[in-house]
Order: structure tokens, then C-alpha cells, then sequence
């Protein structure tokens, strides 16, 4: 049985802060934690903290690669590559997130998903939690940078399989259409999230849309009909539905700083989520990088097609939140849900992971005061050290 002691930290649970505190983990599991120094009790593993702050392990629920790798490359490897990767900038569970693509090539990286999780091969990363399918069945208008040409309406024998497989839990779509209405009930009835996403879709048809039982916004701002004033669209009917939490890519490029305060402002501190919507090229220097049959150029840092669409990110999560507490003002004790315990219980998680609290997976993330990682535990195992 492994025992892990973290002493001398900055801890962030989910009900106070100890500084300095202590924690002990038992076979994965959190066990105990409390202020000043800490019990007498052996343990296998023990960490000086060195005042570092313990923060629970990031859960990415909307990420696509990094390092070279992507979901849509149904790989094993790949999957891997990027586990390791995530883990590197304190994502200790993730989905992995595929594109809008032909039905064979997103049956071909579900089964990879599947094989993965079935044994997650080592040495550990982050850990693989199951699908996140974006599109194909979302609006061309909005489509960004997915395929347009591969866009349809949702189709029960293409996409009951899928769900069959028990391995999605989240999927994005445009509820504008009746022919994608079967699909929302039918994850619903499932248990899977279901997002509004590069949608066209009225203020009204939004409101439907949550009625039917859409909680979830795909990297809000992004990709949805905006918000006037006589005419309050998709984020209009997103910031005012309470039920309704909020992706955010908090790279200062795919929104504002002042457009993710007044998100702050508006939807905390339970219904943000920050995601990375990192792609391929996520760790990797600036140049051209293959996406189905086409090309993201990535130029100090931003990833576009050529036509100049931003096409996903190359932000790793732990930056991500420190732009976040830039932008709202807030520390890291008000905001570090939104990377961690909100996306958790959006995919149905926090049961286990998003919150230091006794009986939870020793998924934690020890970082200096501007979220650099120092040390990532997944399972009460190191599997990061700077």
C-alpha cells in the first residue's frame, strides 16, 4: 500500500486554506489533511512542499493533442503522448476531444480511446477519462475551424454505436436543428453532457435548447451568434441561464480579458470551466501542422488556418488560469474551480476528482505562485517533478 505525506504546503481544499498544512493519501486516496505540522505517521512517499500550494489536478474536458499528437490520430500512442504532456502542466484527468470527421475515422479514434482506457500504458499521465465528441453536428455558418465539408445532421445509426461504446461523455452540437433533437434527449436520458456549440442559433432557440437539457457551452464567446442588445443570440441566452456553465479558452487571444471578468462576474464561481482546446502543435515551436487533410499555421503561438481562422489553441491549462486571475483579479483560492471541480461535475466527475477532500483520488498539482507546476500526483503517485 503506497502512503503519500505532502507537508509545509499552501492547501486549497474544497471548504479553507491551510498555511502551512498537511496531507495524507493512502492507496490513491485522500485520507487526511489538517494546519501546522504534520502526525507521526509513516509513509512511503514524502514531499517538502517548500511552501508551494497544493491545488487539486486540473480536468480538461475540452482538449484535441499536444507535443505532435491528437485524438484524431486513433492512436495509442498518441493518447499517451499527450497524457504525458498534460500532466507535465497540471491536467491529471482529461477527455480527449475529437473533430468533425467521416464516420470512420471518428469510429477509429473512439476504439483507440477505448483500448487506452481499458490500459492506460506507463509510465502514468494524465488519466484519461473518456470522449469528448465535437461535432460533426454542429452549424457550417459557425463551423470554425472543423471540417465543413463533413458537417451533418445527427444520424442514429452513425451515432448509436458511439454512444453504445460507454466511453462518451460529453458531446457538442447546434440545437438548432429538429434533426439533432433526438440526440440531446437521448444523451440525457444516457447521462452525457450535452453543449451548445458552433451554433447559429437564436436567443429563443437557445432557451429550447437548455429546456430539452443542454447545460453546457462549448468555449463560450467562440463560435455561437453573439450578444446585442435587441438581439441577445446564444451568449446571451448562455450568461442569463443559470443551469448553464461556461467553457473559456483563457489564452488572451480567443477572448478578451474584460469579456472573461464579465463572465467571472456573471457565472461564478460554480459554472465556469477553463479549457485548453489545445491542439497538435500545444508544446511544440511555431510552424505548419497537419489537421485531417489540412494545415494550422502557427505563428507565435496562435494556431490559424490560412484563411486566418483560429483553429484551437496551443495554451496549456496551467497558463490558462493564471491569465484567468489576471483578467478577474481574483487568486488562485477563488478561482481554482473553474479548472478544476466545475468541469469535473459538468461530465459527471466530482464524485472522484476536482476538490482536495477526504475519500477523493489523490489527483493533485503543487505550483509556484504564478501556476508554473512543480509536482503532479496522480493517484498518490509522482508522476511530474520539475
Amino acid at each position: 500500500m503506497n502512503n503519500l505525506l505532502i507537508h509545509n504546503a499552501r492547501i486549497i481544499t474544497a471548504q479553507q486554506v491551510y498555511a502551512p498544512g498537511w496531507l495524507l493519501a493512502r492507496a490513491g486516496i485522500i485520507t487526511a489533511y489538517g494546519a501546522g505540522a504534520p502526525p507521526d505517521t509513516p509513509a512511503d512517499t514524502v514531499i517538502e512542499a517548500e511552501n508551494l500550494t497544493l491545488l487539486p489536478g486540473f480536468v480538461d474536458v475540452h482538449v484535441h493533442g499536444a507535443n505532435g499528437s491528437d485524438t484524431m490520430d486513433a492512436s495509442v500512442d498518441a493518447l499517451h503522448t499527450m497524457a504525458q504532456f498534460y500532466a507535465r502542466h497540471g491536467v491529471t484527468a482529461f477527455l480527449a476531444t475529437t473533430w468533425t470527421d467521416s464516420q470512420e475515422r471518428i469510429t477509429a479514434a473512439l476504439n483507440a480511446i477505448k483500448k487506452y482506457m481499458a490500459a492506460p500504458p506507463t509510465p502514468k499521465g494524465a488519466a484519461l477519462m473518456g470522449v469528448h465528441l465535437e461535432g460533426p453536428y454542429i452549424n457550417r455558418d459557425k463551423g470554425g475551424a472543423q471540417n465543413l465539408d463533413l458537417i451533418r445532421r445527427a444520424d442514429r445509426d452513425e451515432v448509436l454505436p458511439w454512444l453504445e461504446m460507454g466511453i462518451i461523455r460529453l458531446i457538442s452540437l447546434a440545437p438548432e436543428y429538429p434533426e439533432n433533437h433526438w440526440l440531446i434527449r437521448e444523451c440525457v436520458k444516457r447521462g452525457i453532457t450535452v453543449s451548445i456549440a458552433h451554433t447559429n442559433a437564436t436567443y429563443q432557440q437557445a432557451r429550447q435548447a437548455f429546456d430539452m437539457g443542454i447545460n453546457h457551452a462549448t468555449h463560450t464567446y467562440n463560435a455561437m451568434t453573439g450578444l446585442h442588445h435587441r438581439d441577445p443570440g446564444v451568449l446571451g441566452a448562455v450568461l442569463t441561464t443559470p443551469t448553464v456553465r461556461c467553457e473559456l479558452i483563457a489564452d488572451n487571444i480567443h477572448v478578451h480579458p474584460a469579456a472573461m471578468k464579465l463572465m467571472w462576474e456573471v457565472k461564478r464561481p460554480h459554472h465556469v470551466m477553463l479549457i485548453s482546446d489545445a491542439i497538435r502543435a500545444a508544446g511544440r515551436p511555431d510552424g505548419d501542422y497537419p489537421v485531417d487533410n489540412r494545415t494550422v499555421l502557427v505563428r507565435d503561438g496562435v494556431a490559424r488556418l490560412p484563411d486566418g481562422t483560429l483553429a484551437g489553441s496551443t495554451l496549456t491549462l496551467n497558463r490558462g488560469v493564471y491569465h484567468f486571475m489576471q483578467a478577474t483579479g481574483e487568486p488562485i483560492e477563488h478561482v481554482w474551480q473553474t479548472a478544476s471541480l466545475n468541469p469535473a461535475r459538468a461530465v459527471h466527475l466530482a464524485h472522484r476528482k476536482g476538490s482536495i477532500e477526504i475519500g477523493k483520488d489523490a489527483d493533485m498539482i503543487l505550483v509556484n505562485d504564478q501556476l508554473q507546476v512543480h509536482k503532479t500526483i496522480i493517484g498518490g503517485e509522482v508522476v511530474f517533478s520539475l
